[in-house]
């Protein structure tokens, strides 16, 4: 993707805010996608069917707009399926260990002031930061 839009991506946040914000205050739950993933893998049979409207929504949303707007879903990573499948798997193992993915702590745990969401979204951040080091400086970006 190269035509990047402070716009769009503004456009796009203030969406992914007004959804949390409402999951918050008109059901009281917090909008982790990791967490509610989890949850559906859990089975618990009193959050299964919000947890599964939730995901559903996410996947039909995105599959939609590749549809609508097949231009927005080219960028150019060029990584085998092994990596991006190990990628996805360390990032899940990271979702766990933290309690949370960005969603839950970047976004919904800073907009409520929350320490811990602080700590677990800089170390995100930094931990991003330095895997893309790693990979362009030590593999040549080619890992």
């Amino acid at each position: 993707m190269t035509d990047f839009s402070p716009l769009t991506a503004l456009l796009g946040g203030v969406f992914i805010g007004l959804a949390a914000g409402a999951l918050l205050l008109l059901d009281g739950r917090i909008a982790g996608i990791s967490g509610i993933f989890a949850g559906l893998l859990r089975q618990q049979k009193t959050e299964i069917g919000w947890q599964a409207a939730f995901v559903v929504g996410l996947v039909a949303g995105g599959t939609l707009m590749a549809v609508a707007r097949p231009e927005w879903f080219r960028f150019g990573i060029e990584r085998s399926w092994g990596a991006i499948a190990a990628a996805g798997l360390l990032v899940g193992f990271g979702t766990r260990l933290g309690n949370g993915c960005t969603s839950g702590h970047g976004v919904c745990g800073l907009s409520r002031f929350s320490r811990r969401s602080l700590v677990a979204t800089m170390t995100f951040m930094v931990t991003g930061a330095l895997a893309v080091l790693v990979v362009h400086r030590l593999f040549g970006g080619s890992l």
